[in-house]
């Protein structure tokens, strides 16, 4: 078996990186990314890109500061599929916890979907508890273009980051 080793670094997603977030969600959900940026440019959130050294963005998440006072709430995170489960969301949420104690917060907080395990177990072992539940609710794109209401129940978990 052969490991590759890929160098990565996190920066603030941009604009263009959108062309090839593909694998990150249908076009709908690009737009909503799209829509973050413009919160991200008035530094309501943070939004950022895990990249190798071809700068083309391989995870993407946001950091949203206007949920609860004195918390980042880390949102829409996403590792390419083809590079899941090689350490790198656990590099995007050690790079979004960065950002939250820039702004000399301590509290992170996330919501899973319950159905999610894998996610989950990533989340306990970056030292994320579990606190509560709550209903949430997105719209989908499906193949065919159209919009569908999707709603789940989250499990809600959070970190000290002091």
């Amino acid at each position: 078996m052969t490991n590759i080793v890929l160098k990565l670094s996190a920066r603030d997603l941009v604009r263009a990186d959108l062309a090839s977030c593909g694998w990150a969600g249908s076009d709908h959900h690009l737009s909503v990314v799209a829509r973050q940026l413009e919160r991200a440019r008035a530094g309501e959130v943070d939004y950022l890109a895990v990249c190798p050294a071809t700068d083309i963005p391989v995870a993407k998440g946001g950091v949203d500061y206007q949920v609860k006072d004195g918390v980042g709430t880390l949102w829409q995170l996403a590792v390419h599929p083809a590079l899941q489960s090689c350490g790198i969301g656990t590099f995007l949420v050690e790079a979004a916890e960065l950002r939250i104690r820039s702004r000399g917060l301590r509290h992170a907080e996330l919501a899973v979907e319950e159905h999610n395990s894998r996610a989950r177990a990533l989340y306990e072992r970056l030292g994320y508890a579990a606190y509560g539940r709550q209903p949430d609710a997105w719209d989908e794109q499906a193949a065919d273009g159209s919009l569908r209401h999707y709603e789940t129940i989250c499990t809600l978990m959070r970190k000290n980051l002091a």
